[in-house]
């Protein structure tokens, strides 16, 4: 075709050596030889078609007529003086051209349904999310056992509490901005290939350095995620689909919580379920645990690697014809299962927004593999810090400040509570330890063998001579100001026993943890200590091991009916009726706390509290996602997400800090917190009947 519209061209042109085409009526002189009349003429014919005479836009429709010609030349004059046009224009441009591409989307995606492409995706970003909720659980599950398996300090148990939010922090941010730029589903492949490799290497690391540092870049794989699987999601649902369904994705969440409940109390219980490599090497039951952890995050990482790229994306970098085939696959898809597979993709064109920020592609020619790839992530890291700075822009100042305080009031008191609530009933169940506490006064005891149990004694002013303490266990033993004469201690495992004001004479320590520090103030002539055990080593089973994980449990399992409620009700009453009613319940809750001085107590208001707010977590990522447009969506959900972190950590180490102290600090700071934020979301935009920008 572009061959034969040549020679048209050419013989109308020229016959017989004289110029027979018609001049344009506009008042200026055009000799017939000009050159440069001749090229725009050759031009204006030509159109459509490139050096190799490929068609890429029309066909030759016969001679054009001179408006035709003019309007054209309008038309490609901004595209041929694009790079000196001004970057307002240029953005106005493309903002317009977005508006239309997503009332088109739109209207692509009913046209496509919703059937059983989203469900597919809908359950492989649901393990993505289920493995989020799993790592907010695992620390807290294993480090009473890890705390004695690498000789923890309460500063190091501290750090290995509040390291993993930190990586989650840093991993919303940074994997969220670049799932702006690189794509969802390959940003989303990354965080969870990285949570999985560094969640599995961790379980088998010996120190406490590593262990540390595995999970914090597990981390920040997982907190990578949450942007991505929300963004992501909501750009295959429709606007009358999108406020439930990504309300009933976060069930995923309360799915980890569960499962990692439930595993903890099925394996870590297990002390022997675990194996040694000599003395230095010990793989104990905990470890197994963190490797099941890990199960969610690799089946979610295999599964997305059979889903398509989000095709709003792919239209954001005007990859026009990816975009329109994934569609068409979604349609089809869909269409099959509801037995129309006879129903045809109707949509031809798409619209693409106008392209402000290129890559220029390096030539592998130009400077050395490592300059050239400095400049290339130097470049995307400007671009994601641009998105991030745009989020703070005029148009979405208020917006993106308001949210960030409901973000992180809502963060400081979930999970400053969600701490604070095992740590108050730990120490209930401490106080009812301690009232059980055997006193023994003066006892004098010779020619003994002990090689039994010892728990929750106190000796005092008693002596022992000539007695023997063999393959025995101590706990929460104390003994004060007794003296302990030509005794003979083996074997002997002691976890909180001391050793006060006591008087040691001619006594022999062989094979036990009974270390310098465990002696205070005492005198010890003529004893000796041989072959001390190595390493720290594990308490004696728990009795209330069992309630923990009840109580983790029941607080996962209790925001069932607040999900489902918030899924059916998303989009009839709105978001931001849903964000602050569910905060000013939870705060009511939150207040009641006062009243709550037993165990059953302190659970069923935690289980309450737990059920109140999670409605209000599910309407934020919903409004989030809506009030961003799709090439700062992630970005923005990021910077929001790693806010929600910070307060995570804060809330943890406040709320920490007043156990057995006072009620009052944290009750009061949650409460009026949760007040605070709940009044400032009613003041957002609603969102619920707009289209995804």
């Amino acid at each position: 075709g572009g061959r034969e519209a040549n020679q048209i061209s050419d013989d109308y042109r020229y016959q017989d050596g004289n110029y027979e085409g018609y001049a344009p009526n506009d008042g200026y002189y055009r000799g017939g030889d000009e050159p440069a009349h001749e090229e725009d003429a050759q031009s204006d014919v030509t159109e459509g078609h490139d050096e190799d005479d490929e068609v890429y836009e029309g066909e030759y429709q016969g001679i054009p007529h001179p408006d035709d010609i003019k309007e054209k030349q309008k038309k490609r004059a901004p595209a041929m003086a694009d790079e000196y046009r001004d970057r307002a224009d240029l953005m106005a441009e493309r903002m317009e051209d977005e508006e239309q591409l997503a009332h088109q989307y739109e209207n692509i995606i009913e046209e496509c349904g919703h059937g059983r492409f989203q469900w597919t995706l809908f359950f492989v970003l649901g393990l993505a999310l289920m493995a989020d909720g799993v790592e907010v659980f695992v620390v807290g599950f294993v480090l009473p056992s890890a705390e004695k398996d690498m000789c923890l300090s309460s500063s190091n148990k501290g750090m290995l509490g509040l390291i993993v939010y930190l990586g989650m922090m840093v991993g919303a941010v940074m994997l969220g901005g670049l799932a702006d730029k690189l794509g969802r589903k390959k940003c989303l492949i990354i965080s969870l290939a990285i949570n999985a490799a560094f969640a599995f290497l961790s379980s088998f690391v010996q120190g406490y350095g590593f262990f540390l540092f595995c999970r914090l870049i597990s981390g920040l794989g997982i907190g990578g995620s949450l942007p991505i699987v929300f963004a992501y999601f909501s750009e295959f649902l429709s606007r009358e689909k999108r406020g439930e369904h990504l309300s009933w994705l976060c069930m995923f969440w309360m799915i980890g919580g569960i499962f990692a409940s439930a595993m903890a109390w099925s394996i870590i219980p297990h002390y022997g379920w675990g194996f040694s490599m000599g003395t230095k090497y010990h793989f104990h039951s905990w470890r197994v645990f963190v490797l099941v952890c890990s199960l969610p995050c690799i089946a979610s990482l295999v599964a997305l690697k059979f889903m398509p790229e989000s095709p709003r994306f792919l239209l954001e970098i005007g990859k026009h014809d990816e975009a329109w085939m994934i569609l068409k696959q979604v349609h089809d898809t869909n269409m099959r299962a509801k037995g129309e597979p006879e129903r045809v993709f109707t949509v031809a064109y798409i619209k693409t927004p106008k392209q402000v920020d290129e890559f220029i592609e390096i030539q592998s020619s130009t400077g050395t593999w490592y300059q050239r790839w400095l400049v290339r992530i130097t470049t995307i890291f400007k671009q994601v810090w641009d998105n991030v700075l745009y989020c703070l822009t005029a148009q979405y100042r208020m917006n993106t400040l308001m949210l960030a305080v409901v973000w992180f009031t809502m963060a400081l008191s979930y999970y400053g509570l969600i701490v604070w609530f095992p740590d108050m009933i730990r120490y209930l169940q401490e106080e009812a330890y301690e009232s059980r506490v055997k006193i023994f006064d003066e006892e004098e005891v010779s020619h003994f063998t002990f090689n039994f149990t010892l728990e929750n004694q106190i000796h005092r002013y008693g002596e022992y001579r000539n007695d023997k303490f063999i393959d025995m266990k101590f706990k929460e033993v104390r003994f004060e100001d007794s003296l302990f004469e030509d005794c003979y201690f083996e074997n002997v495992t002691s976890s909180e026993t001391f050793f006060e004001n006591c008087t040691i004479i001619s006594t022999t320590f062989y094979n036990t943890d009974l270390y310098e520090h465990k002696f205070i103030n005492c005198r010890i002539i003529n004893s000796t200590f041989e072959k001390e055990k190595e390493g720290c080593h594990l308490d004696f089973e728990e009795d209330n091991d069992f309630l923990i994980y009840l109580v983790s449990f029941l607080g996962s399992l209790s925001v069932l009916p607040g999900n489902i409620i918030s899924a059916l009700l998303m989009d009839k009453i709105g978001r931001i009726k849903m964000i602050g009613g569910s905060m000013l319940i939870s705060a009511v809750c939150c207040f009641f706390l006062f009243f709550g001085n037993s165990e059953s107590a302190m659970i069923g208001w935690q289980c309450l509290f737990c059920g109140a707010s999670i409605a209000a977590w599910n309407a934020l990522d919903v409004i989030t996602v809506e009030l961003y447009p799709t090439d700062k969506r992630a970005t923005a959900f990021g910077i929001l997400n790693g806010l929600c972190k910070f307060g995570a950590i804060l809330g943890n180490s406040i709320f920490a800090s007043f156990v057995g102290i006072t009620k009052a600090v944290p009750i009061l700071l949650a409460s009026s917190a949760l007040v605070g934020g709940g009044l400032l979301a009613l003041r957002l935009p609603e969102t619920r009947e707009q289209v995804l920008m």
